[in-house]
């Protein structure tokens, strides 16, 4: 592990869920002046590592395991049984590989098509598609297919998993550096060596089969053609991305990405933007530079906030969304996120740069997703849903 000490939060599953599991978590937390409210929806799950929608009118919440399964949340309780099940295919031996990443096509209702992040024996990352059954309620293992695998057999951590579709219609998807201390294989600053450490945007097509039978490498892409770069990329110089998603409301991309030290990050693109950013590590790590004999801050784009190791207990940030439900009005407008190792949840003005601390608790939070209506959820390493910002 970087340094001798884990750097993520899933590393920390072996010794540190043990901890949570025998410490008592209020089933609400109560709500004090300026704090966000949390409370509990469904408990006794696997290590959860996502929480997502289908965007069908279903109003379900698909929750993944790092395991290698997919449960159903809906009308206030977890469903028996597995809406995907990829425990033969999935490696969670590492403490940061396993399920990690789940995004629905948007016409998942029509075309059922289902995206899924994951390790496999060795360490190396794919991206594969999956087909649900004519009703949508359950996913064969048998539909997978590979669309895309990265290399990654050289360290256990740093694996990303951050998978979402943007409102062009096209799957960005974070993928981590390889792993290591200060990033060793230096992929993060290179856009030609191959795909780790960067946000890539790929065209999946709409059915899935003809021309997209695999993916497409979208026109727009900043280093498609002559341009210096593998097509796939959108943006680079990211150590761990650990969750991104779009502001529904204005399309705005926020990236989340880990620390090494001393400082996490947040990034912010706004809709529109041409892509091609990089974003600093490992020569940055946040506003600051990471090695100060050779930092070159020319042409890296610096995070719009950041908050600091220095302030107890940080370690590993865990990105979230823009907050666009109606249950909590305060809370619109407010990208909300937590730190992994601490347990505080912070906010950010959509469009500003200030963090404000706005809940100090003992979850380990894994991942926030929104439901169909906007409403934020929360999960944790020992197998919680929360709600977040409800009344």
């Amino acid at each position: 592990m970087t340094h001798h000490r884990p750097r993520h939060r899933l590393a920390l599953l072996a010794g540190l869920s043990i901890l949570v599991l025998l410490t008592a978590i209020p089933a609400s937390i109560a709500r004090a002046a300026g704090e966000i409210a949390i409370h509990t929806r469904a408990t006794g799950l696997q290590s959860l590592t996502q929480v997502t929608n289908a965007g069908d009118g279903t109003d379900r919440l698909f929750l993944v395991e790092r395991r290698g399964t997919v449960r159903v949340y809906e009308n206030g309780a977890v469903k028996a049984g597995y809406f995907l099940d990829l425990r033969s295919v999935v490696d969670d031996s590492a403490g940061e590989r396993g399920l990690l990443g789940l995004a629905f096509h948007p016409s998942f209702e029509t075309n059922r098509r289902v995206y899924v992040y994951y390790t496999r024996s060795g360490g190396d990352i794919v991206v594969a598609r999956l087909r649900a059954n004519a009703g949508g309620t359950a996913v064969s293992a048998s539909t997978r297919e590979s669309i895309l695998a990265i290399e990654h057999s050289t360290y256990g951590n740093h694996n990303g998993g951050a998978m979402a579709f943007g409102p062009d219609g096209y799957l960005y998807i974070g993928t981590g550096d390889g792993g290591g201390a200060g990033d060793p294989l230096r992929n993060g600053q290179s856009k030609t060596k191959n795909l780790l450490g960067k946000i890539l945007r790929i065209h999946v097509g709409a059915s899935g089969s003809g021309p997209y039978d695999r993916y497409a490498i979208p026109s727009t892409n900043p280093f498609r053609g002559s341009i210096s770069g593998l097509d796939e990329v959108w943006a680079y110089g990211l150590r761990n991305p650990w969750r991104i998603s779009f502001d529904r409301a204005t399309g705005s991309l926020y990236i989340a990405d880990v620390g090494q030290n001393r400082y996490e990050e947040i990034n912010r693109e706004p809709a529109g933007y041409k892509g091609g950013r990089n974003y600093g590590w490992n020569v940055m790590e946040g506003k600051h530079c990471y090695n100060a004999s050779s930092c070159n801050t020319s042409g890296k784009f610096l995070p719009v906030a950041e908050y600091s190791h220095a302030s107890g207990g940080n370690c590993s940030i865990t990105g979230g969304y823009v907050y666009r439900g109606t249950d909590y009005p305060d809370l619109v407008g407010q990208y909300v996120l937590a730190d992994f190792c601490s347990g505080r949840f912070y906010t950010m003005p959509a469009n500003g740069s200030s963090l404000w601390m706005r809940r100090d608790t003992s979850l380990n939070v894994t991942s926030f997703g929104e439901g169909e209506d906007g409403e934020l959820y929360a999960v944790t390493i020992n197998g919680r849903l929360y709600q977040i910002g409800t009344k």
